[in-house]
């Protein structure tokens, strides 16, 4: 059970931040970091709650305790203080496609409130991620498959400060490039070919794009992520703060 266990270094950045501590007031949870990596155990293995090994203790409990954390917004949080602070020399964006299970289906309010549409793959989820020039997670939005990747670029960068921007054509929108050149900063996403007056690029600094390419790869190894399961976009972010704060912090 190695690979499923956190590092010394990576939990003394997260128990402050659990719920149910003695210092906390009301009941204390049952050893906080076995819980932790029993949720860990799920994402990266994809197996439903009714299969965790018992010796992470009940699988129900678990479940229920998930839910409460990513109420409490516990998982962003732990993901935040894990992961190092970002270099923004420059930024990527992308996005990645997940299919979704048929028990990721049926949330109250339909698909499409829980950020699942139907794609050319069937019921999907989009992912659309920002990382920093190392090619770790900033930030990310979940869409329904079918949405355009640009339309949610704006909230994803909103606040943001960085010297540019890589980006493949799918992100070559004029609001976009207008959002960076208003910025001042660099803009290196490749120009769709129906463009009619295309821009320079600096071809070497696009190459660099491999790096969130990368991290997807790295994210879909967690099994749970690579298909959905979760019926509740609340639930789903919570899998991927938790896998890219290992990814980061390794």
């Amino acid at each position: 059970m190695d690979r499923f266990v956190l590092t010394d270094a990576q939990w003394a950045k997260m128990e402050p931040l659990c719920l149910g501590k003695a210092s906390d007031p009301g009941r204390s949870g049952r050893d906080n970091r076995l819980f932790v990596e029993a949720v860990l155990w799920i994402v990266r293995t994809g197996s439903p709650w009714r299969d965790l090994p018992a010796l992470f203790g009940n699988w129900s409990t678990a479940y229920t305790r998930f839910r409460d954390w990513v109420k409490a917004d516990v998982w962003q949080r732990m993901f935040e203080a894990v992961s190092e602070e970002p270099d923004m020399e420059y930024v990527m964006v992308d996005a990645t496609i997940v299919k979704v299970h048929r028990h990721g289906q049926g949330a109250k309010g339909g698909p499409s409130s829980q950020a699942i549409g139907k794609s050319k793959g069937g019921m999907t989820t989009k992912i659309l991620a920002l990382t920093d020039a190392l090619g770790n997670l900033v930030r990310f939005r979940l869409m329904p498959g079918q949405r355009f990747d640009a339309v949610d670029v704006p909230p994803l960068i909103e606040g943001l400060s960085f010297a540019a921007l890589i980006a493949d054509k799918a992100f070559d929108s004029n609001a976009i490039i207008a959002d960076l050149d208003e910025r001042g900063a660099k803009v290196v996403i490749s120009q769709h070919p129906r463009r009619s007056q295309p821009r320079k690029i600096d071809l070497e600094m696009y190459k660099w794009r491999h790096l969130i390419e990368n991290f997807f790869g790295k994210l879909k190894e967690f099994k749970r992520i690579a298909m959905r399961a979760d019926k509740t976009d609340q639930s789903f972010s919570a899998m991927i703060h938790l896998a890219a704060a290992v990814i980061s912090s390794r």
